[in-house]
């Protein structure tokens, strides 16, 4: 994806791979990546961001769903939600798409 600014990002449309998969619990949300066979465990925010963002038409939207959603400034939601979302593609959990890739 071209850009890796945040401006991009939030343009960007997430989805998970084939090779991931994951489920919501109570006290958390396990996801598993087949090809590594390493689980992931985020806690119940952290799988709340998961499920909005592979929703949304983009990053951005799902910011605006989850600010309303925990009534929060958009702002500190679009900084969590970005550090999420880095921290899942290094961990080959999530993928980006721009708008040309949809």
């Amino acid at each position: 994806m071209p850009g890796t600014g945040d401006e991009s990002l939030l343009a960007a449309t997430v989805r998970v791979p084939e090779h991931v998969v994951y489920r919501a619990f109570v006290k958390e949300t396990v996801v598993l990546n087949l090809q590594t066979g390493k689980y992931h465990g985020l806690n119940p925010t952290g799988g709340r961001m998961l499920e909005v963002l592979t929703k949304a038409e983009n990053i951005g939207e799902a910011t605006a769903k989850l600010a309303s959603e925990y009534g929060q400034r958009q702002g500190e939601i679009e900084r969590d939600v970005l550090a999420l979302c880095k921290d899942l593609i290094e961990r080959g959990l999530i993928e980006l798409h721009s708008g040309a890739d949809r």
